[in-house]
């Protein structure tokens, strides 16, 4: 009885194989009937680069793929994503470039960078799926990221729906995702550029993926140096030497990682206005208490519990390390991984910012000079940094004078 029952419940598993293996097929052979069916310009392609296979997709193709670029996901200074669903089932995100290239050439260097990112893979770096390089159209093909941007975990409604420790694992994973970046990548160290909380995307177990990498280079194929004037990064994000007419390198990407760092650590964002004066800049905040050893009323300011003190404070100290002044002493991010592991001894972090100590107020620099002039360079309130939107008068006013390390209305003379 026991032996029929068991040839029973085989058959039965057979039979059920049998039948996914069916619908998958006829899954299959509707797909390929779909694409025999579609013009030539509508089908994809494989493109083999470095024995590499990228999947080359039309624009009709990514029409069909995002139902006509209907759900938007974000949008970016790169370009806009939008969600779509591949013929097996499969979710991607599609983001559109806003790219200008359009020559032959310019479309082999593309797809030469392209093939870079694809063979830069860490279980920390978004997946490339494809691309598309037609004449209306330059976009690439993402793995879908469950849980979108780490923002809305810092910032918005879900800011409180992850502990301390979740936090922590994913400011080790976005950091290994970035050593990757910079020192195992096989095309030779990869700089970010643009490291921030819209750029770490989650996964359906919140483990963490940086995305957007390569595309800095991508999207400014005429540059044959790192850039620095063309492109600054993001304010509040981008290391001083982006700033500056100077050459840059991998440890801008470290500073930009510092002050991602501290908003995870506090769950708000770097520059808050909406808090006391002392505390509008999150990073000089920890510093001070850093430095006063007053590490206990910085937690209870930021609402961290007593239970996470340890890893507040190896996290605040990473991350003063992170955005050291001058990038020689910033560490690789190899070696923040290890901090932030809690492999490593953490030595105590200098003092992190320009050599000055004292603010300055525009105005007064410019009544000191005799200069009564007005417009953005008038009133108690008006301090010029980057941040601000009058930038373009305060340049014709005392160029000098602005640095993008603080929205927290301070000028520091050089």
């Amino acid at each position: 009885m026991k032996e029929a029952l068991f040839v029973a419940i085989a058959f039965i598993g057979i039979g059920i194989g049998a039948g996914i293996i069916i619908c998958l097929c006829i899954r299959k052979s509707i797909a390929i009937k779909h694409e025999s069916s579609l013009p030539p310009e509508g089908r994809m392609n494989e493109v083999k680069l470095d024995d590499e296979i990228l999947i080359m997709y039309p624009s009709q193709r990514l029409k069909i793929i995002t139902h006509n670029f209907k759900q938007k996901l974000g949008e970016g200074g790169f370009g806009i994503v939008y969600k779509g669903v591949l013929e097996d089932g499969v979710p991607v995100a599609v983001k559109v470039l806003r790219c200008n290239l359009s020559d032959e050439i310019i479309k082999l260097q593309f797809k030469a960078e392209v093939n870079s990112i694809r063979k830069t893979r860490h279980p920390n770096l978004v997946r490339l799926y494809g691309f598309c390089f037609d004449k209306g159209l330059k976009a690439l093909v993402y793995e879908f990221m469950e849980n979108g941007s780490l923002s809305k975990f810092l910032f918005d409604g879900e800011r409180n729906s992850i502990g301390s420790e979740q936090l922590l694992n994913i400011a080790i994973g976005t950091a290994k995702g970035i050593a990757c970046l910079h020192e195992d990548a096989l095309d030779g160290h990869i700089i970010h550029y643009d490291i921030k909380p819209e750029n770490i995307l989650l996964d359906k177990n919140l483990s963490p993926k940086v995305s957007d990498f390569g595309l800095a280079k991508l999207c400014r194929r005429d540059r044959t140096h790192h850039p620095t004037s063309g492109f600054k990064g993001t304010p509040g994000y981008a290391a001083p030497e982006m700033w500056l007419p100077y050459p840059v390198t991998h440890k801008c990407d470290v500073y930009s990682f510092g002050m991602l760092l501290f908003e995870i650590l506090g769950r708000r964002r770097n520059l808050d206005s909406r808090v006391s004066k002392s505390q509008e800049w999150l990073p000089r905040y920890v510093w001070k208490k850093f430095n006063e050893r007053a590490m206990e009323e910085m937690m209870m300011t930021l609402g961290i519990e007593e239970k996470d003190k340890g890893t507040a404070t190896k996290m605040a100290m990473v991350a003063l390390w992170c955005i050291q002044q001058q990038p020689e002493e910033r560490p690789l991010m190899s070696s923040v991984v290890k901090m932030l592991e809690g492999t490593v001894v953490i030595d105590r972090p200098p003092y992190p910012f320009p050599p000055s100590m004292t603010p300055v107020c525009l105005d007064d620099q410019l009544q000191n000079n005799g200069n009564n002039s007005s417009s953005a360079c008038s009133g108690s309130t008006n301090w010029i940094t980057p941040f601000s939107r009058d930038n373009s008068d305060a340049a014709s006013c005392s160029p000098n004078w602005i640095t993008p390390l603080s929205r927290e209305d301070f000028l520091f003379p050089r």
